[in-house]
C-alpha cells in the first residue's frame, strides 16, 4: 500500500491495451489459444503448409496458391479474404498457400502459374479457371459448377505417388536455394563460387551414386565367368568327338583310296580289251595279208588292190598299205 494509505490507480494506457489483447483472443478464437494447432487462421482463410495439407483431402475446400510478389495475386487478395469470410455459409473451406515458404506443395499441386486455384471436394481436385472476383467464386460453389469441370487425373493428384516425388524435388530445390542465399549471403562466398561448389557437389553425388547402382547391378545380376575349368565328365566327352571325328576321317580316306583302286581296275580291264582287240584285228589283217600275197603270186593284185582301199580302221589301212608295198617290192 502506498505512503497515506492511497492505493495505486491503474494507468489508462495499460487498461486499453488489457481491453485489446482479451479482444484480440475472442476475435482469433481456438486457433489464437492453441498456438500449435494445424493451420492456423487468418482472419477466415486457412494457412495450409506441408504439415497440414492433407486436411483438404476432407471435405469441400478452395485453396489458392500465392506469392507476396505476384501483382495478380496482390489484387485478388480482398476478395479472397471476402470469399473466406463467406465459407461458413458456403460450407466450404478457404485456404492458401504461399509458394515462396511451401515450395513442395507448389511442387505437389505441380503449380506453374501464379494464382492458382483449386477446388477439393472429398480428395477429388479441379482446377478453377474462372474469373478471380467474390460473385464468380460465391457462384461456383452455390450453383455447383465444378461437378461440369473435368478432375484432375490419379496420376497427377496431390495425393499420388507421382506427386509425392514432385514435392520432395520442389522442397530440395527450395533448400538448395537457401543454401546458395547462406552462402552468399552469410559466407560472403560469390556467386560462380557457390555454383562451382553445387556443381562439384552434383558430380560427386552422382558418383557415389552410379557405384551403389553398380554394386547392386553386379550383386542382382553376376557377370557369368568367361573362361572356367572343364570338369572330367566334359573333358571325356571331348575326347570321345575328337576320337569319332578322326575314325570318319579315316574311314573317308579308306573308302576314297578303294574307289581309286577300283578305278584303276576298271582301266586296267578296258585297256587289256583294247589291246585284244587290238592284237585280233592284226592277227586278222596278217590273214589277209597272206591271202593277198598268194593272190598276187597267181596274178590277181589288181582286184585285191581295189578292195584294200576301202578299209575300216586305221590301223588296219596302214597294215594293209604296208603289205602292199612288200609285195610291189617282192614284184620288182
Amino acid at each position: 500500500m502506498a505512503a497515506g494509505g492511497r492505493q495505486p490507480q491503474p494507468r489508462p494506457g495499460a487498461t486499453v491495451t488489457a481491453l485489446r489483447a482479451a479482444w484480440l483472443l475472442l476475435a482469433l478464437g481456438p486457433a489464437a489459444a492453441e498456438p500449435g494447432s494445424p493451420g492456423p487462421t487468418r482472419g477466415r482463410v486457412r494457412v495450409l503448409s506441408a504439415a497440414n495439407w492433407s486436411l483438404v483431402l476432407q471435405g469441400q475446400w478452395m485453396v489458392q496458391f500465392y506469392a507476396p510478389w505476384c501483382p495478380a495475386c496482390q489484387q485478388t487478395e480482398a476478395a479472397w479474404e471476402s470469399f473466406g469470410k463467406e465459407s461458413e455459409l458456403l460450407d466450404t473451406t478457404v485456404g492458401k498457400v504461399d509458394v515462396t515458404q511451401e515450395p513442395g506443395l507448389s511442387g505437389r499441386f505441380f503449380v506453374t502459374t501464379l494464382p492458382t486455384i483449386y477446388h477439393a471436394k472429398d480428395g477429388v481436385f479441379r482446377r478453377y479457371r474462372g474469373s478471380r472476383t467474390l460473385e464468380d467464386l460465391r457462384g461456383y460453389i452455390l450453383e455447383r459448377k465444378w461437378e461440369v469441370v473435368e478432375p484432375v487425373p490419379g496420376w497427377k493428384s496431390p495425393s499420388s505417388i507421382m506427386m509425392h516425388g514432385m514435392a520432395g524435388l520442389f522442397h530440395l530445390s527450395g533448400w538448395i536455394r537457401h543454401i546458395h542465399s547462406y552462402f552468399t549471403g552469410t559466407l560472403g562466398i560469390p556467386v560462380w563460387g557457390s555454383y562451382a561448389i553445387f556443381i562439384l557437389a552434383t558430380l560427386l553425388i552422382g558418383l557415389i551414386l552410379g557405384l551403389i547402382l553398380v554394386l547392386i547391378a553386379d550383386c542382382l545380376c553376376p557377370p557369368k565367368p568367361r573362361y572356367r575349368a572343364e570338369t572330367s565328365v566334359e573333358l571325356i566327352e571331348k575326347d570321345n568327338a575328337e576320337l569319332t571325328a578322326v575314325e570318319e576321317v579315316e574311314e573317308a580316306e579308306e573308302f576314297s583310296a578303294n574307289e581309286l583302286e577300283e578305278d584303276l581296275e576298271e582301266r586296267k580291264d578296258v585297256s587289256d580289251g583294247e589291246d585284244g582287240a587290238k592284237s585280233s584285228e592284226e592277227a586278222n589283217s596278217n590273214e589277209d595279208g597272206s591271202e593277198e600275197d598268194s593272190a598276187l603270186d597267181e596274178g590277181s593284185g589288181t582286184e585285191e588292190t581295189e578292195d584294200i582301199q576301202h578299209p575300216t580302221d586305221l590301223e588296219t589301212q596302214s597294215s594293209v598299205r604296208q603289205r602292199k608295198s612288200q609285195v610291189a617290192d617282192n614284184g620288182l
